[in-house]
C-alpha cells in the first residue's frame, strides 16, 4: 500500500497529466471535498468537479511544499490560470487504507473571479 504522501503525490500528477483514470484511483468512493469555489461528496462528484472546473482553469500545477504528518499531507502549491498570475493555494488532505478521503482547499479566488 502506498504511503499518505505517495498517494496525495500520485493525485497532484494526475491533475499535472490530466489522467482521470489515475485521478480516481487516489480517490476513496466516499471521500469529501470543500474548497473556496464548491463542494463535492463522492469520488464521481470530485473527478467531476476537478475534470470540468479546475482542469479548465489551470491545468498546470507547482508544488511548492509539502508537509506530512502521518496520514495527513498538506500541499503548499500553485495553479496557473492561462491569462493570469499564479495563484497560491492550500490543500489539506486525509489518506486512509491508500485513498484519499478528505481535502480541504483555501485560496483567495478573487483574482479567477473577476472579470477581465
Amino acid at each position: 500500500m502506498k504511503s499518505p504522501v505517495e498517494v496525495v503525490e500520485a493525485y497532484f500528477d494526475a491533475w499535472s497529466t490530466q489522467d482521470e483514470v489515475k485521478l480516481r484511483g487516489t480517490l476513496a468512493p466516499d471521500v469529501s471535498f470543500v474548497g473556496a469555489l464548491g463542494t463535492a461528496e463522492g469520488a464521481d462528484a470530485c473527478v467531476k468537479g476537478l475534470v470540468n472546473g479546475m482542469w479548465k482553469l489551470s491545468p498546470r500545477v507547482s508544488v511548492l511544499h509539502r508537509f506530512v504528518d502521518g496520514a495527513e499531507v498538506l500541499t503548499w502549491f500553485e495553479i496557473h490560470p492561462s491569462d493570469r498570475a499564479p495563484v497560491p493555494v492550500a490543500n489539506w488532505s486525509h489518506v486512509e487504507n491508500g485513498r484519499i478521503s478528505r481535502i480541504r482547499v483555501t485560496f483567495d479566488p478573487r483574482s479567477i473571479l473577476e472579470k477581465r
